[in-house]
């Protein structure tokens, strides 16, 4: 579906004109939102606005990192916003001169339908191809921030553990908020490197006097970086801390089948020497003897256990509470 509107000389906003009308010299400026176009409005891009090729190629093959190209009289962003629910990166593609702003998206961005939504409320518009991708690129990078302030909360929530689950739980839930700040990540960090570059840029002429509203752009990516770099240095506290729990918790089972079987290793000795079957064992023929054997044996285990406690075996990292 195709969007339009424009802008005449005299400020007026003008929804809903067909694309040959924008071509109008009363036309001072106009968008055009691609919105999950169909085959035959794609190839608008190339038969009335003459985009270069591998522009267009860059808008129906899904782009892995945000840039930005220069051609002749406009250039092109590729931007990405994110999807609440899976989190996932959405691409947006926008061609900007001084004459429109072309936006393309195969898939519906609140941060574009909002702003077009508002813009046409106004009867009389002051603004600019440049001030609209501002607005555009602010409203995404503003939809960063949900995400990961629930993540935020769900790490400390598992750091608090106040529903009392187990470490197995707890390290699944932990190892599941690294996989999502990992993704947010990937889609952040290239936006910021992006914002960078158009701050950067000495091409853009009709950036400086929308300069300092790009620098609070880029300013919000960094403190989103910032946010995502100390959460996942947290998540990994928090899953060393439970690794640690673990191994603690499998050193003190693995202390107590050692007491045990040390204890019984003598007393396994004395039963399988008096358990042979020989027939000439003095021992054997006693009157006393099976219950000599039996304090025998009582005094090595008793004997075996003080000198484990004199060690300090069954006070291992005692106190520690595990689920």
């Amino acid at each position: 579906m195709i969007h339009t509107l424009a802008i005449t000389t005299k400020q007026e906003v003008i929804y809903g004109l067909e694309l040959e009308a924008l071509i109008n010299p009363d036309i001072k400026w106009y968008w055009v939102d691609f919105h999950e176009p169909s085959e035959e409005e794609v190839k608008q891009l190339s038969s009335f606005f003459h985009f270069h090729p591998l522009a267009i190629e860059d808008c129906l093959e899904f782009v892995q990192r945000p840039k930005m190209d220069f051609y002749e009289d406009y250039f092109f962003v590729v931007i990405h916003s994110i999807n609440q629910d899976s989190l996932e990166a959405d691409e947006v593609d926008l061609f900007v001169s001084n004459r429109y702003i072309v936006t393309f998206h195969k898939q519906s961005v609140y941060g574009i339908r909002n702003l077009w939504d508002l813009v046409k409320k106004e009867s009389n518009l002051q603004s600019s191809p440049m001030q609209i991708l501002y607005q555009i690129m602010d409203k995404i990078v503003d939809e960063y921030f949900p995400p990961v302030y629930k993540l935020e909360d769900h790490i400390n929530k598992v750091e608090d553990n106040t529903s009392n689950q187990t470490i197995s739980e707890l390290m699944e839930q932990v190892f599941d908020i690294r996989s999502e700040l990992n993704r947010l990540r990937r889609t952040i960090v290239p936006m910021r490197d992006l914002l960078y570059r158009i701050i950067s840029s000495s091409r853009l002429n009709a950036l400086k006097e929308k300069h300092i509203y790009f620098q609070d752009i880029y300013d919000h990516l960094l403190k989103l970086v910032e946010m995502i770099d100390a959460n996942r240095e947290l998540s990994s506290d928090i899953r060393d801390s439970y690794l640690s729990i673990n191994s603690d918790r499998m050193n003190r089972v693995m202390m107590t089948l050692t007491v045990m079987s040390s204890i019984f290793l003598p007393l396994t000795f004395i039963a399988g020497v008096y358990g042979m079957n020989f027939q000439h064992m003095p021992e054997l023929t006693g009157r006393y003897s099976y219950f000599i054997v039996l304090g025998l044996m009582g005094l090595i285990s008793i004997g075996m256990v003080c000198f484990f406690y004199k060690m300090g075996w069954f006070r291992f990292h005692k106190g520690t509470k595990l689920k």
